[in-house]
């Protein structure tokens, strides 16, 4: 059995109950080198094999795995925050398939929500933003069409990106040609949870100025909307006068 299992955002007790049981039952463990605390491995049980994927292809890691399942082994395949979100797990899991392999998947806690609890905000507040776009900018890969950053940022919903660290300067432009001010508020939080995170608070119009003088090229997501104002609308659910299933508002 081969087991995809999110290790959180970063802070090493951050990962589920489920997933460090995992760790702790493996016999091979290949883990995402450039993005999951290493701190997680002192689960590891004595003999565990362990393997860094930064350096591996696609069919590397597939052989660990099936040379595992050979033996009689239990594999972990730790991915950083929760692997549903550009975990790149849909050609392992098809490699497995084909390979009659068996394999589940123990969700994390992504560093979408990671940023958030370190900015300690909402990403859907009344009458601000009731969606998030989790998205990314284009750059060596593409992104399908219609999926451009102008393109969603017509939507002015809260915007969260990944991978695009690198490609400041793209999503100032993208973002303010499809409709965010230079104004907006903007949070770029580096390596969330993790010890050494850091918290950059700017404007669209400052970010890439913002972020080459803070030296972030990597490891952060970039946060964009009102949401991060501070100015919203108090919830219904909480409003005296509003009638829910189990409480009956007050004139």
């Amino acid at each position: 059995m081969v087991h995809f299992v999110g290790a959180g955002p970063g802070a090493e007790d951050l990962i589920t109950l489920r997933g460090k049981q995992y760790l702790e039952q493996a016999d091979v463990i290949i883990y995402a080198g450039s993005l999951v605390n290493p701190a997680l491995l002192k689960w590891a049980k004595e003999g565990c094999a362990i393997y860094n994927s930064a350096t591996m292809t696609l069919e590397e890691v597939l052989h660990v795995m099936e040379d595992g399942e050979r033996k009689g082994f239990t594999t972990v395949r730790l991915h950083t925050g929760d692997p549903a979100i550009y975990g790149a797990i849909k050609e392992q899991m098809d490699g497995l398939a084909e390979r009659g392999i068996d394999y589940d998947i123990c969700p994390g806690v992504s560093s979408l929500f990671g940023a958030a609890a370190s900015l300690q905000i909402e990403y859907t507040l009344p009458r601000v933003s009731q969606s998030v776009i989790i998205t990314r900018a284009e750059g060596r890969t593409p992104v399908p069409e219609g999926e451009s950053l102008k393109e969603l940022a017509s939507h002015g919903a809260t915007m969260v990106l990944f991978l695009s660290s690198a490609l400041a300067k793209k999503v100032q432009e993208d973002l303010t040609a499809g409709g965010y001010g230079p104004d907006t508020p903007v949070a770029v939080v580096y390596k969330a949870t993790w010890p050494d995170e850091r918290i950059l608070r700017t404007t669209l119009g400052e970010l890439p100025e913002a972020m080459r003088q803070a030296d972030i090229q990597k490891t952060a997501l970039i946060v964009v909307g009102k949401v991060l104002s501070g100015d919203y609308e108090k919830s219904k659910l909480y409003d005296p006068a509003f009638t829910t299933e189990y409480r009956k508002g007050k004139d």
